[in-house]
């Protein structure tokens, strides 16, 4: 009995997406609850699982746009299939092919032609397809003599691809080129693309991404203020007691974890931060759920942490180090991203010494943590060298005035540099 595979539900505003990689192979013996396949929404990334034991026959190739409930597969229940091998990279040729792992399949190098019977790429292929012109009766100008997708190009619109030719050898006897009179310029040849870039399609979740940074500079006043602060005190609790907690919790004490309980501290003290704008009405919040970004190879993600001001600091641990380890599998649930009152995104993983970021919108406001250097400053009339960072708060300036924006900074400085105000919430 076939049973069929089809793309899974992932809530009622998402109605399709890219069917970006397949797991598994045609013929492949696939377990029930195995992933089968990848599947990316503007929203999330997600996979597809066998709900049968049996050998799978996969019908719509990678790369493909889908909808929700469209059959991909379908597997033949009890039906041995082949073993999974484990794949060895393949052995090094001066005909090589070069695969990019993209979510569209014209993302792939063209293969070299050997013979007859040439692999061409999967735009070549299409192109194909649509026109009906037989790739073998194109001249290719690709390396080793590979059509590419502008010898087809060219093909169909009559022209003959650029390639360089050398010239013949001159006669036993006769004048050398360079001993008769230019009467021309001499041609140019321009060097094929073919192997110098790599075209990629954009995923759902990057356009989307894409659509919502654009969406946020083009319709709020974005301003952003900054402060520095000395993460001295917190580097000291965290070393005086971070073996202490990591064996009572299970979870390395980090320092999200004290950003996350100021950032909460000073959106109650500041309340237009803790804010947004719907239509002309002001909506402010009396919860907070703090968002924190989490990068991908997929692109920025911003899963919430709910109700952070009912959490400790194990339990704010704790849902980051889980959201940051599932964003990463491509395990993020669509309603985990939604609902943030307030960002925090901690460039400062990547080196960054200083930013602007963009809001979430429509939150008012965002928090960028940076790298933490030590730089000489002043205190007590002294120069002594303290670890320092630069915090950024960029807001939607329509709501928050530049008053309440640095009001709500110099807080989180004060708690970050005196975090024993964290536990009196002063």
């Amino acid at each position: 009995m076939a049973v069929e595979v089809k793309i899974p539900p992932m809530g009622e505003s998402i109605t399709g997406g890219l069917l970006a990689t397949w797991l598994v192979q045609t013929g492949d013996a696939v377990r029930k609850g195995q992933a089968l396949f990848s599947y990316e929404t503007d929203k999330v990334t997600s996979e597809g699982t066998a709900e049968v034991d049996g050998k799978i026959t996969i019908v719509v190739a990678a790369g493909t746009e889908v909808l929700v409930g469209q059959v991909v597969a379908s597997i033949e229940a009890g039906a041995a299939g082949n073993p999974p091998v484990a794949s060895a990279p393949a052995p090094q040729t001066t005909a090589k092919a070069v695969h990019v792992a993209t979510a569209a399949p014209a993302t792939k190098e063209v293969l070299v032609k050997s013979g007859a019977a040439a692999e061409v790429s999967p735009a070549v292929r299409r192109l194909s397809a649509e026109t009906g012109l037989d790739p073998a009766s194109v001249e290719g100008s690709g390396k080793a003599g590979r059509v590419t997708k502008g010898d087809m190009l060219a093909a169909l619109s009559g022209q003959s691809p650029i390639l360089a030719v050398a010239a013949p050898a001159p006669a036993a006897g006769a004048p050398s080129q360079s001993a008769l009179p230019s009467s021309a310029p001499a041609a140019v040849v321009i060097p094929s693309r073919e192997g110098r870039t790599t075209r990629k399609r954009m995923s759902p979740l990057r356009r989307k991404i894409a659509e919502r940074l654009v969406q946020a500079k083009s319709e709020t006043a974005m301003l952003t203020t900054f402060n520095e602060v000395n993460m001295a005190p917190v580097m000291e609790l965290r070393k005086r007691h971070g073996e202490e907690f990591l064996k009572k919790y299970g979870v390395k004490l980090g320092f999200m974890s004290f950003f996350v309980k100021a950032a909460v501290q000073a959106l109650k003290e500041v309340r237009p931060v803790n804010a947004q704008l719907d239509g002309e009405d002001i909506v402010e919040n009396n919860f907070y759920d703090i968002g924190v970004a989490v990068g991908t190879d997929k692109g920025l993600m911003v899963p919430v942490v709910r109700d952070c001001d009912q959490l400790n600091f194990a339990g704010i641990e704790k849902a980051i180090g889980d959201f940051g380890k599932r964003a990463r599998d491509g395990k993020i649930q669509l309603p985990e991203l939604q609902g943030g009152i307030f960002t925090i995104s901690n460039g400062g993983i990547y080196g960054s010494m200083l930013s602007t970021p963009i809001l979430n919108h429509p939150q008012a406001a965002i928090m960028g943590l940076h790298n933490i250097v030590e730089r000489p400053v002043a205190e007590n009339g002294q120069v002594v060298i303290r670890p320092i960072m630069y915090l950024a708060l960029s807001y939607d300036h329509r709501i928050i005035d530049g008053k309440e924006a640095v009001t709500f900074l110099v807080k989180v400085r004060q708690l970050i540099e005196d975090p024993q105000r964290l536990l009196f919430g002063v």
